[in-house]
């Protein structure tokens, strides 16, 4: 399989990038399978988005089908929606980037975890969210739709969609640019910038929590047994029962 360079870009030059018939198709098939997880949840009244490639447009064969919840909503509740709108549950796990950042569940519907569910298990910040216009959200109604939305890639170029494809060009140096194009705010473009500048610097850092829950574990038992054994973690998880 061809490799998908995700390291970032300096380039003051839009460029105009036209779709083959495949990458149509691709994009087609991507969104049929964000919808069929959207449209699951939907019935059990949980409204969920899809994030990043596949909201923007530009989408190859590495592509992942992400699913975002934005509200904290019941685990049980969403789990069930998955399994009743026919799909497994391969895995599960809570992630916390930073002991500042809500925590999230992230369900992996595959073995390659190309297609994940994810939800906050703490009510996102207004940067949390503005992460994910940063990287392109769609809504349900917009893939019924077709419509493709703008977003930045992890190579920090900026994707307008077009009739024939997109034209992107790099954030870096027009970042203000950057935060009027996707409505977000410039802290969250600058913030991205960093990280994503970083890790080509230095690699791939870990993150605050990463925690695999066990087959028959639930979310809830899960984020009680990681403030047992995590003083920093703690003081969120008292904060949430409080």
């Amino acid at each position: 399989m061809e490799r998908y360079s995700t390291k970032p870009v300096r380039s003051w030059d839009d460029v105009h990038v036209r779709y083959p018939e495949s990458r149509w198709r691709l994009l087609k098939n991507l969104r049929n399978e964000a919808l069929s997880i959207i449209s699951a949840l939907r019935k059990w009244d949980v409204e969920a988005y899809v994030h990043g490639s596949v909201a923007r447009g530009d989408v190859d064969p590495s592509s992942d089908v992400d699913v975002v919840i934005k509200e904290v909503a019941s685990s049980h509740k969403i789990e069930l929606a998955l399994k009743h709108g026919g799909f497994k549950i391969f895995s599960r796990k809570i992630a916390q980037a930073t002991p500042r950042h809500a925590p999230k569940a992230h369900i992996c519907l595959d073995l390659r975890e190309k297609m994940v569910v994810t939800f906050p298990l703490a009510s996102f910040r207004t940067m949390e969210l503005d992460f994910y216009k940063f990287g392109g959200i769609l809504s349900y109604e917009g893939l019924m739709e077709e419509v493709r939305v703008p977003g930045c890639t992890k190579r920090l170029m900026l994707i307008q969609p077009v009739e024939d494809g997109h034209v992107e060009f790099s954030v870096v140096g027009r970042e203000v640019e950057a935060s009027k194009v996707l409505n977000v705010g410039l802290e969250i473009v600058l913030e991205r910038e960093r990280v994503l500048l970083r890790r080509d610097r230095v690699g791939r850092t870990g993150v605050f929590i990463s925690r695999v829950l066990e087959e028959e574990e639930t979310f809830e038992k899960a984020l009680k047994s990681l403030a047992e054994s995590n003083p920093m973690f703690r003081r969120f998880y008292d904060k949430r029962e409080g």
